[in-house]
């Protein structure tokens, strides 16, 4: 099965070939017909199926057919990061429409957007954003023929839902409604009954990791994760590393900490400006950073096909946001390791991973960490000096006996 048996119109077809899209991927040869046919849609997904392009790649196609201006397609996204990320898509597999998208979302100046609106095609959106240029009278959405939300179980993580609800007001009632989600918590079940009418259901790859994707265990004291880190980043050959942590506070002190330790990294936390942010972004894409420190809302929209590595610096709180954690690697045939910090307080959650995964998850231990060691008056006791097995890819020797000095000194 090719692109070709969808029957884009030539334009959108043109996109595809140049984009390099050959085979669709389950959700798109799933999600694409019915929404090609204008029925609701409820899509299933984890991230990293493909599922931007499943409802990006129609959406031209029925804005090429339709001779009307103005905005006539809103995808709301719970974060800068992912409806930069969708933004992209629109440009690059509509780059031979000439159909305009435009991002909408706060942090950044109004004025500019207000002016890309007057001639936009397809608006991608943060709620919050949305909301402001509705009471400013700032966008005309009369015109809309197909809504998406993207990421709902997120949106509703957020918060966003009652703003969801503001905006629906504010939409015309005959439209195409799509909406996809990772999982489906009680109400965002209930959010789709409002907004889909009896919709397709697409339901691709049941909550499980990819099968390139090995999991560890690291068992270790509250107080003394951050030595295990560097220790574990001083012994195992690793190229980009993502490193999840449960608060943005944790996030921003443990990049400098790597920082410190002569580790190219940089933190990704709802505290940063957009320019900061963006920039965090890039430069893990491009290697600039070889690690990345977030946490699970500022990671969505991480679109990385290269990264060797996750870290659970902390485990996350259900056994779906694992899954979401470690599908950043594995991707495209490229095998992957996860490894999760584990404190005596995580029995249950690992219980719950276990199930899940329907199997025991590893325990690991490194023989040249202390794991004894006691905590000081600053949080973390000194780790002993030890020479790496493997250099880091970008670091030197001479870096790594640093790592192994400098986690003397600093504490978690």
């Amino acid at each position: 099965m090719n692109f070709e048996v969808f029957n884009f119109h030539p334009t959108v077809a043109a996109g595809v070939l140049e984009a390099g899209y050959i085979t669709p991927t389950p959700i798109q040869a799933k999600a694409i017909p019915p929404i090609l046919k204008r029925c609701d849609v409820m899509g299933l997904a984890q991230t990293g199926t493909g599922k931007t392009a499943a409802f990006v790649l129609p959406i031209l196609n029925r804005l090429m057919g339709d001779t009307k201006g103005g905005i006539r397609a809103l995808i709301m996204a719970p974060t800068r990061e992912l409806a930069e990320q969708i933004h992209q898509a629109v440009e690059i597999l509509g780059r031979k429409t000439r159909l305009k998208s435009v991002t909408i979302y706060g942090g950044v100046n109004i004025n500019p957007q207000i002016k890309k609106l007057k001639h936009a095609d397809i608006v991608v959106a943060c709620p919050g954003r949305l909301l402001d240029h509705i009471g400013r009278h700032t966008i005309n959405l009369s015109q809309l023929k197909v809504l998406v939300l993207d990421e709902a179980d997120q949106m509703f993580d957020m918060g966003f839902l009652p703003d969801i609800r503001r905006i629906l007001a504010h939409l015309p009632q005959k439209r195409q409604a799509l909406l996809f989600s990772a999982t489906m918590p009680t109400e965002i079940r209930r959010l789709s009954g409002e907004i889909l009418r009896n919709p397709t259901t697409v339901k691709i790859g049941e909550t499980a990791p990819a099968d390139t994707v090995s999991h560890a265990l690291y068992p270790v004291a509250q107080h003394l994760k951050t030595g295990l880190l560097l220790n574990l980043l001083g012994t195992t050959s690793a190229g980009s590393v993502l490193v999840f942590t449960r608060t943005k506070h944790r996030a921003r002190n443990l990049g400098k900490k790597l920082s410190v330790a002569g580790y190219r990294s940089a933190s990704l936390q709802g505290n940063l400006s957009q320019g900061k942010r963006q920039a965090a972004m890039d430069g893990f894409r491009d290697g600039t950073f070889q690690i990345l420190v977030a946490t699970d809302i500022a990671a969505r929209g991480i679109d990385v096909t290269k990264v060797s590595h996750v870290i659970n610096y902390d485990i996350p709180s259900t056994p779906e946001a694992y899954i979401h954690r470690i599908g950043r690697t594995g991707r495209a045939d490229r095998s992957g390791e996860a490894f999760t910090f584990v404190t005596e307080e995580d029995k249950d959650m690992v219980r719950a991973i276990n199930r899940i995964l329907d199997s025991n998850i590893e325990k690991r231990t490194l023989p040249t960490f202390d794991y004894k060691a006691q905590a000081s008056n600053r949080g973390e006791s000194p780790q002993r000096k030890r020479k790496p097995r493997h250099t880091f890819p970008g670091v030197n020797k001479h870096r790594n006996r640093k790592v192994s000095r400098v986690s003397n000194r600093i504490q978690a």
